[in-house]
């Protein structure tokens, strides 16, 4: 019938879905190290489902380039080197340069004065701009992966286009895997994660570019400089 069959593709689309997402936080929190390998059969197994939507999953992750794929040995964790990490913070500080300006361009189309759902989406930030201050704060590397993702989606959504805020989403995404393969070679890693984040957002609330931009430059510069580092120690 067919209400069964769409039923099953919604299923397996989730399915699908949710098996990306978990290994998608095991990459991040170190669990899945860089070269790791592994089979489609092997995680069909340790999640107890069929192998389509675990090959499914395991795609979608590799088109994002966290994985790799190899036709012969299955899949491997991607392994991000210093100078992957300065691509795509070039490419993370075009596309806020982009929101920035078009902020300054007409502020009143974007985060318009006296809209309160704008002031109300902007407090739900701020609000996981705090919380992902005191993970940093903590050492705690992934509640803050955690938190800082959910910042920048919330934040990129405030500018209405739903195409640069997925394109954000997947750099940082990205740049949180590389990120993490060499942060966690440190013992302690509280004084060396970014913390900026309700500085950042104030600064967009009272339409302060030029400050954001000041925030965010001196954000990547700490960035590479940390990278950079480690991965020379390597």
């Amino acid at each position: 019938m067919p209400g069964s069959t769409g039923n099953g593709a919604v299923t397996r689309s989730t399915l699908r879905q949710q098996i990306a997402e978990a290994l998608r936080d095991e990459v991040l929190a170190g669990r899945l190290k860089p070269g790791q390998e592994f089979t489609v059969k092997e995680i069909a197994e340790q999640y107890g489902v069929s192998a389509t939507p675990v090959r499914e999953a395991l795609v979608d992750l590799s088109a994002q380039g966290l994985l790799d794929a190899d036709q012969h040995r299955g899949f491997r964790v991607h392994e991000y080197s210093a100078e992957d990490f300065r691509g795509m913070i070039e490419a993370r500080s075009l596309v806020t340069d982009g929101m920035f300006h078009a902020l300054t361009a007409d502020h009143q189309a974007y985060l318009p004065d006296g809209d309160p759902r704008v002031a109300a989406a902007l407090a739900g930030v701020r609000r996981r701009g705090e919380e992902a201050q005191r993970a940093a704060a903590a050492g705690e590397l992934t509640v803050l992966v955690g938190y800082d993702l959910r910042y920048w989606r919330e934040l990129s959504a405030l500018f209405g286009n739903p195409y640069l805020a997925d394109f954000l989403h997947r750099m940082r995404v990205q740049t949180w895997v590389c990120t993490v393969q060499h942060l966690r070679r440190l013992s302690d890693l509280r004084g060396h994660l970014w913390c900026g984040h309700t500085e950042l957002v104030d600064a967009l609330a009272r339409r302060d570019t030029e400050a954001a931009r000041a925030i965010v430059e001196a954000y990547h510069t700490d960035a590479l400089a940390l990278i950079d580092r480690l991965a020379a120690a390597d």
